[in-house]
């Protein structure tokens, strides 16, 4: 489990189908082998690691879900251990399961803050609700405009710097995760509107034998 607060922008290193070696550097301090990693939002398992970078392993359900299987050499990634009881959640619970790829639709200026509006398929614009969190490359971002097709959030200038979103342009692919709640409301409401079935119960790890 993450908060979608990103702790440092690592830089890979080599990018393979199976493989991804990230520079990194203060991250690498409190690092376990076999633990946890955010790597544009995507939860990963650290394969090894040394004073300088790490690599994690990535399966193909992941490249089909993310932008890692677009990475390449130089690349800058967003990077975020996992959260623990004594870190403050500062933006919202984020599991590190993508559900999707959006893109980089327009970027604008106003005042000190940019607008950035990203494009999503129907199924993930359901979940999206005007002041909600999304998780964008790993970031936690509260929306602050949406409709049938895209969304639009609201940066900072330190986001900007702190984050891969300050390399971003337009057309550019990024992950997106939406708030698990809305998820566990949805399959909820659709299961009271339905009755509880069989299925719903299965699901939910009720034993029926």
């Amino acid at each position: 489990m993450f908060t979608g607060i990103i702790e440092e922008v690592g830089r890979v290193v080599s990018a393979q189908q199976t493989k991804l070696v990230i520079a990194a550097g203060d991250i690498l301090k409190n690092m376990e082998l076999g633990g946890s990693i955010a790597v544009n939002g995507v939860c990963l398992t650290v394969t090894t690691f040394d004073n300088n970078s790490f690599s994690a392993g990535v399966m193909q359900e992941t490249l089909k879900r993310s932008n890692l299987g677009t990475l390449s050499a130089g690349d800058s990634v967003n990077l975020e251990s996992p959260l623990t009881l004594g870190k403050p959640l500062g933006g919202h619970l984020v599991q590190g399961h993508v559900d999707t790829i959006g893109r980089l639709a327009s970027l604008r200026q106003e005042g000190d803050a940019t607008l950035i509006r990203f494009e999503a398929d129907t199924e993930t614009m359901r979940y999206i609700v005007e002041k909600g969190f999304i998780t964008v490359d790993g970031i936690s971002l509260t929306v602050t405009g949406r409709n049938p097709g895209s969304f639009e959030v609201s940066i900072v200038d330190y986001t900007r710097s702190h984050t891969n979103l300050g390399h971003r342009r337009v057309g550019d692919l990024v992950n997106l995760e939406v708030d698990i709640i809305a998820k566990y409301v949805e399959q909820l409401t659709h299961a009271r509107s339905n009755g509880v079935t069989a299925e719903f119960l299965q699901e939910h790890g009720f034993s029926l034998s």
